[in-house]
């Protein structure tokens, strides 16, 4: 039952230094023989510091009882999360999302219909009206089957799924283990997770003992840029950037699916009102008054002040977010910072470093739901429990495109910083396990969250975690792109919602087949070895530059064209102040191209794409060259 619960800081034992690893599963057992040689002292170590900041203001954890919920329940919300809310059979709903039935995945559709045939079973037994079959539209085998095993089952309390053990997995060897050590491998982001989980499932691969690394023995990953390049969180609009979260949920649930995992998430926290302005207040609510004073903040004023005194004065600092400061002292900054922060007469010169890391920690801590956020925390933790290293960052970048933006900004904030800190290991002695063990604690524990750890796993749960915070570190380049098939999913739903399809009960089956034969015809323009076409700058030239691609035809070499013209044809150019720096590299890197319009709504271009196969996925789009935005603007 969740009716008892223990708040965070109150663990029943702390294990003893360098404890003996205990029996757990194989897979996880390889990890933690490697993790016994690296010392867990500063997890415990800033276990105990959290304890000792809260005592002088300990308070019970109060939450809700939250009841397990009937067979069915879980299933109706996770459909409703998806946008499919549709096929629950509610009227009131927006049929126009149902266009997301038409962009899935085979086991994206086998995860949605699982859920829905245990939705209806669930119906059916409580004698009400059933729902929309879809089976027919999906074509997925085994549904039964998948039902059947589904009927045995009952739902888990949801902090649970936070410790699900190997017994919980499909008994198929599907250990993808590191195959070329020290060496480079190649991360597919082409093509779905869950679809290449599916494959690996269905070979037959050799289970080896494989050891976690620390620092830059880790293993390196290269994304291979497509023909279409690589997309970037922020590299999209905000229009398309809302859509990704709902695709990555599905995906990551087919993921879990395919894995033998169950994806369990918690209901999210009700935050409570607070008079403070910095500390303990809601994440969205401090961007909206510090956006207030400075538009387009994406990050706390409060949270880049800290980072920005730490990289000035702290970096060098030996011990640096393990060696804690003066409790005294950090809550007397707190005060002082409360008073004076907006007011500009904080004197941040005359705080100690281990202090202000002591603020950055505290900061991060009092945060009314936890960074990565109530609802998700425990599938980010859930992460260690799958065994291949890639596919443990496969599901963290779903659960990084799920957070809400401003989580996700204020994650990658921090988790740069981090970074620097690992970069100057020789002069602060903090590698990369020491920064991760120390800020694990501070980003899992959190006292409006249920936390009852199950006897005797205290170390390995204690590890998982900071294995999966050394991951965000170390893999944060990888996990902040946007994979193409999500990028592909989101260009067909803009087709099919620009196209306005008028589903109805008796049309959805015909329509839905239909929308997949027309994924496996060939554009007619798809042949064109060759395209004339106009790419705008308005705010630099009145004028319209003419571009002759073929198949060789990068954004970089359109880019390099524009400087070239501007620079030695002198064309009528609105203002050039600072525009271009001409040189012998003739790089032009405070300039950048997007994609507008189309099937898409705006996307900043990698260099390396080719556009002329651009073209031919987007035609009817619009090609506007832009000033980069972290560049000064010159107008």
């Amino acid at each position: 039952s969740l009716s008892t619960r223990h708040c965070p800081w109150k663990m029943n034992q702390l294990p003893p230094k360098s404890p003996v690893a205990s029996p757990v599963s194989e897979s996880t057992n390889s990890r933690g023989e490697a993790l016994d040689n690296l010392s867990m002292d500063s997890f415990w170590l800033e276990v105990e510091n959290i304890k000792q900041s809260t005592e002088a203001e300990q308070e019970e954890c109060s939450l809700a009882d939250v009841k397990t919920q009937e067979e069915g329940e879980a299933e109706a919300e996770w459909l409703q999360d998806a946008g499919l809310s549709e096929l629950l059979g509610d009227a009131g709903s927006d049929k126009d999302n149902l266009v997301l039935l038409s962009t899935l995945t085979r086991t994206q559709a086998a995860a949605v219909q699982r859920r829905l045939d245990t939705y209806s079973r669930s119906r059916r037994r409580r004698n009400k009206h059933p729902v929309r079959d879809v089976r027919d539209i999906f074509g997925v085998a085994g549904s039964e089957d998948t039902a059947t095993e589904k009927e045995q089952s009952t739902p888990d309390p949801l902090w649970h799924s936070l410790w699900t053990s190997s017994t919980q997995r499909k008994t198929q060897d599907y250990s993808c283990t590191v195959r070329n050590p020290g060496k480079e491998e190649v991360f597919n982001m082409d093509v779905a997770y869950s679809e290449q989980a599916a494959v690996l499932l269905k070979g037959s691969f050799l289970s080896e003992s494989r050891k976690l690394k620390d620092g830059n023995a880790l293993t390196r990953f290269k994304i291979p840029k497509g023909r279409l390049g690589l997309t970037r969180i922020g590299d999209l609009s905000a229009q398309d950037m809302k859509k990704i979260p709902t695709l990555a949920f599905i995906e990551l649930t087919a993921l879990c699916d395919s894995l033998g995992f169950e994806l369990k998430r918690n209901k999210a926290a009700k935050l409570k009102a607070t008079e403070k302005r910095l500390f303990g207040v809601p994440l969205n609510t401090l961007l909206e008054n510090d956006q207030k004073l400075l538009p387009n903040t994406k990050v706390p004023l409060l949270l880049q002040a800290l980072l920005s005194c730490l990289e000035k004065r702290g970096l060098e600092t030996e011990g640096i977010l393990r060696v804690s400061g003066s409790q005294t002292r950090i809550k007397s900054l707190e005060q002082k910072l409360e008073r004076d922060f907006y007011s500009g007469l904080f004197r941040w010169d005359e705080v100690h470093q281990n202090d202000v890391s002591g603020l950055l920690k505290r900061f991060i801590r009092e945060l009314p739901a936890p960074l990565l956020t109530a609802e998700y925390l425990p599938a980010f933790a859930a992460v260690q429990n799958i065994p291949d290293l890639k596919q443990r960052l496969q599901a963290l970048n779903l659960l990084i495109l799920i957070l809400p933006e401003s989580n996700r900004n204020t994650l990658k904030a921090l988790l740069e910083f981090l970074s620097k800190v690992v970069a100057r290991e020789n002069n602060n002695k903090m590698n990369l396990w020491n920064v991760s063990t120390v800020m694990a604690p501070n980003l899992f524990m959190h006292k409006g969250l249920p936390n009852k750890i199950p006897e005797g796993k205290e170390k390995q749960l204690a590890e998982g975690a900071a294995d999966v915070v050394r991951m965000m570190i170390h893999y944060q380049d990888l996990l902040w792109t946007v994979s193409s098939f999500l990028v592909a999913q989101v260009r067909k739903l803009n087709e099919s919602n620009n196209k306005r399809y008028q589903f109805c009960d008796k049309r959805i089956k015909n329509l839905l087949r239909k929308i997949h034969a027309d994924k496996d015809k060939v554009e007619k323009n798809q042949g064109e070895p060759s395209k004339i076409v106009k790419v705008h700058a308005s705010l630099l030239l009145k004028d319209s530059l003419e571009v002759h691609l073929n198949n060789a035809t990068r954004v970089a070499d359109v880019l390099r064209q524009f400087q070239k013209n501007l620079c030695q044809n002198g064309w009528n150019i609105v203002n050039t102040v600072n525009l271009l720096k001409c040189n012998n590299s003739t790089e032009c890197t405070n300039l950048l191209l997007y994609e507008v319009g189309g099937n898409i709504g705006e996307h900043c271009l990698d260099p390396d794409t080719y556009l002329l196969d651009l073209y031919h996925i987007n035609p009817h789009a619009e090609w506007i060259i832009k000033q980069n935005p972290s560049y000064p603007r010159m107008f």
